[in-house]
């Protein structure tokens, strides 16, 4: 008796079918079928090329061997008088680093500018009904971040920047699905995030940690430390005082109160090349169409489908971000004269659309009237531009619509898609509102995206507008220790720090800052 490991293609109906997927697993594995006990898949994919449909899978066979679930749970110590670490945002990277500090004995105190998750949906439906931001609790502020609601998509790149199984670990300690472990690009939904969220909050809290919700950071606490300058806490807008032995900033990519502080204080900046764009919306059934070419039976066995598309124009990158199989789109402003959008599903991935930003690589030296701001130089374009079609909007965060195809050729929308966007949206011509150079990039990168999926350039398909929120504008500098060149001890992080670019990449860099944290405390004592 013994366990083996084989990798084996599979059709939808035989994976999902769970006396067919033992039949054919034990072929592979060359054992008899009455001695499987059990199947364990280890990684799948979904291949929908070369016209047709297969898992590629690689899993375990315990023949008359018990198979054990795997222990998720972190090694938590209590650490209610342990040396303390501030970090401010509950973002992604910085509830990591706060998950990782209880494992090496340390205290996170966590300051959220936003509320708990539970009274942040209460704030969301209210800008839906209202139309009106609360600045420090929308789908961009709030605990959990941005992240909680677009989708929990947990792929990325970033393999060398950390320890990927270890943040999928974490989640499904905390209620995730433990699928996640296995799908090459796996997600959990908005409607799970927010119960998943709520339970790292409990065990922080359980270990020693503290939260502070509706807690702006508004400066530094700094001391002289020979010729360098030393961060020992923050203080809010209350004045209220925070102690630590370190900072981490992990404020996400839509504080811009923060980068205005370094810029006044002086303290080092960096322009950072990030993308602007719309969100494009398809029915699902027809993107279901274009990448499965299946028929109809073999859909049922099939998730929502979804693509990654990338092209070149003009020098600039123009590329799918965030897309989301049946999803819907939602307003994403963080002040009241701002129009954003962007992406989000729930688990089930069950809504008749599909979505995905489509963006244009802006860098400084694409906007040189904007060189004046120097370090703020993208952040004062991508701000001017979500603030010009807010004003043509209507002045609310009503969102401009357009066909694709009349986009792509420069014409009014005599009349609209249905969409699922939530909140108000009116007929726009967005090749009118967007800067010449999007407009040009995008019109000629939709056309070469329908050379890649054919069909997916449609009068059926709609543009609203503005996909700006894709990745920070700004880069707060950091050496080889994490930290701030110019500031000891605090410990630029995420995505708003301009080092990550999703949930588990910041979620990675949360844990590397808090990792070199505290070899610098061990190194001190």
């Amino acid at each position: 008796m013994a366990v083996k490991t084989v990798e084996i293609d599979l059709t939808p109906q035989e994976y999902c079918t769970e006396a067919l997927l033992k039949n054919v697993v034990a072929r592979k594995a060359r054992v008899s079928l009455d001695s499987v006990t059990h199947v364990q898949v280890l990684r799948r994919s979904l291949d929908s090329r070369r016209g047709r449909l297969l898992y590629h899978t690689t899993v375990q066979v315990y023949c008359g061997e018990e198979y054990i679930s795997p222990n998720y749970h972190g090694n938590y110590q209590d650490c209610y008088h342990r040396p303390s670490v501030i970090i401010v945002g509950a973002g992604p990277a910085g509830l990591f680093a706060a998950l990782m500090a209880l494992e090496l004995g340390l205290k996170p105190i966590i300051l959220e500018r936003g509320k708990p998750v539970e009274e942040r949906r209460g704030d969301i439906a209210q800008l839906a009904r209202t139309q009106s931001v609360n600045p420090n609790s929308n789908w961009c502020f709030g605990e959990g971040g941005a992240g909680t609601y677009s989708d929990g998509k947990l792929y990325t790149r970033s393999n060398k920047r950390g320890n990927i199984q270890e943040v999928l670990h974490r989640f499904i300690e905390h209620g995730a699905d433990p699928a996640i472990a296995i799908d090459a690009h796996a997600h959990i939904g908005t409607d799970r995030l927010g119960g998943i969220i709520a339970n790292m909050r409990h065990t922080i809290e359980q270990y020693g940690g503290e939260y502070h919700f509706s807690t702006r950071v508004v400066d530094f606490l700094t001391q002289p430390d020979g010729a360098q300058t030393k961060v020992c806490g923050v203080v809010d807008e209350q004045g209220n005082e925070y102690h630590g032995s370190a900072v981490i900033l992990a404020t996400g990519h839509s504080a811009r109160d923060i980068y205005r502080l370094f810029s006044q204080r002086g303290w080092l900046l960096e322009a950072k090349p990030f993308a602007l764009g719309v969100r494009v919306e398809h029915p699902q059934e027809l993107i279901n169409q274009i990448q499965y070419h299946a028929p109809n039976p073999q859909i049922r066995y099939l998730p929502p489908a979804s693509y990654s598309l990338t092209t070149q124009v003009e020098g600039h990158g123009v590329f799918s971000f965030c897309m989301c199989p049946g999803g819907c789109i939602v307003p994403a402003a963080t002040d009241q004269n701002q129009q954003v959008v962007n992406g989000m599903s729930n688990s089930s991935r069950n809504s008749p659309f599909a979505n995905s930003g489509i963006a244009v690589t802006v860098a400084p030296s694409d906007v040189p009237d904007y060189a004046q701001y120097g370090p703020l130089a993208l952040l004062h374009f991508q701000q001017e531009v979500e603030q010009r079609i807010f004003q043509t909007a209507g002045g609310s965060i009503t969102a401009p619509l357009q066909r694709l195809t009349d986009f792509c050729q420069s014409r009014m929308s005599q009349d609209n898609n249905r969409t699922n966007y939530l909140g108000k949206t009116l007929n726009l011509p967005q090749h009118e509102l967007l800067p010449p150079f999007i407009v040009r990039c995008l019109q000629q990168g939709f056309r070469d995206f329908d050379r890649k999926m054919h069909g997916f350039y449609t009068e059926n398909a709609s543009i609203l507008s503005v996909e700006s929120r894709t990745s920070s504008p700004v880069r707060i500098p950091r050496d080889e220790t994490l930290q701030h060149p110019q500031l000891r001890n605090l410990f630029p992080c995420g995505e708003g720090a301009g080092y990550a670019g999703g949930i588990v990449s910041s979620a990675m860099d949360g844990i590397n800052a808090i990792n070199q944290i505290s070899k610098i405390i061990l190194h001190r004592s």
